[in-house]
Order: C-alpha cells, then sequence, then structure tokens
C-alpha cells in the first residue's frame, strides 16, 4: 500500500465544500483542515503509484476550490499502532 501526504491550498470562502468533495474521492482516506501554509491535508493510499499519479493531477487538483497541492510519498510509519503490531506475538497475557 502506498501512502501519500498531500498538502492542499484551497479557496479560503469553500474550504468545507472543498474538503468533503476530496474525502469523496476513493482512495482518499482522510482530510483535515489545518491552519499554517496549507489549508488542507489529505492522506490518500493506493495499491500502485500508477493510481498516485492519475489520483492526484486528474482528481483531487480538479476540484473546486483546489488552487494547489504538493505531494509526499511516505516510506515508513512509525505510529504507535504499527510498532505495536510489529510486536504482537498473538498470545493473550491477559
Amino acid at each position: 500500500m502506498i501512502t501519500a501526504i498531500v498538502l492542499i491550498r484551497a479557496a479560503t470562502d469553500s474550504i468545507p465544500e472543498t474538503a468533503q468533495a476530496i474525502a469523496d474521492i476513493e482512495g482518499v482516506a482522510e482530510v483535515y483542515s489545518c491552519a499554517g501554509d496549507v489549508d488542507l491535508v489529505a492522506i490518500v493510499r493506493v495499491a500502485q503509484h500508477e493510481e498516485l499519479a492519475q489520483l492526484i493531477p486528474d482528481e483531487i487538483n480538479k476540484v473546486d476550490g483546489v488552487l494547489d497541492t504538493d505531494t509526499h510519498i511516505a516510506f515508513r510509519s512509525y505510529s504507535r499502532r504499527d510498532t505495536d503490531a510489529a510486536f504482537d506475538s498473538g498470545v493473550d497475557e491477559g
């Protein structure tokens, strides 16, 4: 599974509608509105790079209100959930 973080600048007057339209795109796992240099952050999960190459320019960038995107591909996850799963032996200690 390929995970990408897409930083999105959006038209200020349509951020909620833009965010929902992006969230409705297949392959987009989550969309967050945020403060700072970008307005929205989308987490995209797809099986192949070709899907990502199509999804960003042909779908996300064409959503009304999207002004610009900056895509970052994740190499490895360091979340607590992933770390716990890596060390889970499947034995219940309870």
